[in-house]
């Protein structure tokens, strides 16, 4: 959100805001980058377009993504979003980005639409700020903090840390008035230093940020045999390998992490800095429901479209069995509603098990990304999400504070007036300060 967390708009680059519709995500220069991030899950996604030596997306494939991203989602809501990533979408130059907005005038039939763009942020210029500002863009810039964090894995071909290139396009695109947030993802070492990393985007005038955890898998037999160095998502209710990457954060670290940062955050900077792991708890707070995907109830509406029209189930499901079809060949709201994808999306709640379903925070967190789960339950069942210590302390941690500002929305008092009742009955009346579960009290 921008202005007001009374409503919860998630302004992530990535398209996992919940709203109506079918939500594109198109990846026009495919997996191809400049950057050799350590802990990139996509870059080894090369291997499924074989003798493709620089993906990029035809003008052809490019109208027929605006053309049927705005045929399935006219009269939506809000408008129409179209959303960039990567690999690094930059490198298909400012021309085609001028053509991909042509179209969008063209195909949105004067409803309003928007576009996000999630870069790296290292081949930014004034030229490439000012037409973003100019066509509103709202950009996701990846830094993950401060040098000594964001050089440690965000690296280029030659070896080299970013993170100068990074903070020079940050200050690019406060300069030209672009509306921007920052992506930082959390890793193993990362998590150890919560305070400093946000210290530093406040001293650095970010106002919005998403903290995104890194989880990833050694590769598996059925990884190998596709000749990926990272695993493939566990299946249903099957056991699966655990062993994480040396860069994976641990658990409970990325819940010691939020929390860390939220008990600064909800003493100093409510309404002036943006969460948005906060904001997407709020969400919940006032009753609405899946203000993210990983928080959502199913999935399946969400899908990315790569460089030569494929369609995929989802960014984390790149993977021959999820794809769905072209998009020069097939309707992409029939693949979306089709049995197969709504299965899949439904299976995030269908395949919960004993352990999610009995959990306080079952109803919060809804057992986190399909990806992540992975690991077995106390009583060994399988499809338990690796991050389940880390949300269960985050979400019980920030319930009695949640309640509060539920509270003074129902008063309708700015939610910055929390920051001078922390410690006051207005957080958990009498009547509420008996349970031993405060998280239940801000689920509805």
């Amino acid at each position: 959100m921008r202005k007001s967390m009374h409503k919860s708009e998630v302004l992530s680059p990535v398209p996992q805001a919940l709203t109506p519709g079918v939500h594109l995500m198109a990846k026009p220069a495919g997996p191809d980058c400049n950057l050799r991030c350590d802990y990139c899950f996509y870059l080894e996604k090369e291997v499924f377009f074989p003798g493709v030596k620089r993906p990029r997306m035809t003008d052809e494939v490019l109208e027929a993504y605006v053309r049927q991203s705005a045929a399935a989602n006219l009269g939506t809501p809000g408008g129409l979003l179209f959303s960039w990533q990567g690999g690094e979408p930059t490198l298909m130059g400012l021309d085609f980005f001028r053509r991909a907005v042509e179209l969008e005038q063209k195909y949105c039939q004067g409803q309003a639409f928007e576009n996000t763009l999630q870069t790296n942020g290292t081949l930014l210029t004034d030229e490439w700020c000012e037409f973003l500002a100019q066509n509103k863009f709202l950009v996701g810039l990846s830094l993950d903090g401060p040098d000594f964090v964001h050089d440690r894995h965000r690296r280029d071909a030659a070896g080299r840390g970013t993170f100068e290139r990074v903070l020079r396009s940050l200050k690019l695109l406060q300069k030209h008035g672009v509306d921007y947030n920052v992506m930082a993802t959390v890793g193993r070492e990362s998590a150890r230093h919560p305070l400093e990393i946000y210290s530093f985007f406040k001293d650095q005038g970010v106002r919005h940020v998403q903290f995104s955890p890194i989880v990833e898998r050694e590769p598996d037999e059925s990884a190998r045999a596709l000749g990926l160095n990272l695993a493939t998502p566990p299946l249903a209710r099957h056991k699966s390998s655990s062993a994480v990457t040396p860069w994976s954060v641990e658990p409970e670290s990325f819940g010691d992490f939020l929390v860390a940062i939220f008990d600064t955050w909800v003493r100093h900077d409510v309404g002036s800095m943006f969460v948005m792991n906060f904001e997407w708890a709020l969400a919940s707070a006032l009753g609405e429901e899946g203000a993210v995907c990983t928080m959502a109830r199913h999935c399946g509406n969400a899908c990315i479209v790569e460089h030569n029209g494929d369609v995929y189930a989802c960014d984390h499901f790149v993977y021959p069995e999820y794809r769905l079809g072209n998009i020069l060949t097939g309707d992409v709201a029939a693949m979306v509603a089709s049995k197969r994808q709504l299965e899949w999306g439904r299976r995030k709640e269908s395949a919960l098990p004993r352990q999610c379903l009995e959990c306080p925070v079952g109803r919060v967190c809804r057992g986190g990304c399909q990806k992540h789960r992975f690991v077995e339950t106390e009583s060994k069942e399988a499809g338990l999400n690796y991050l389940c210590p880390g949300y269960s302390k985050y979400y019980n941690h920030i319930g009695k504070y949640m309640v509060g500002f539920r509270k003074l929305a129902e008063l309708d008092f700015p939610p910055e007036r929390i920051m001078g009742a922390i410690d006051a009955p207005l957080l958990l009346p009498a009547s509420e300060k008996s349970g031993n579960q405060p998280v239940l009290l801000w689920i509805r």
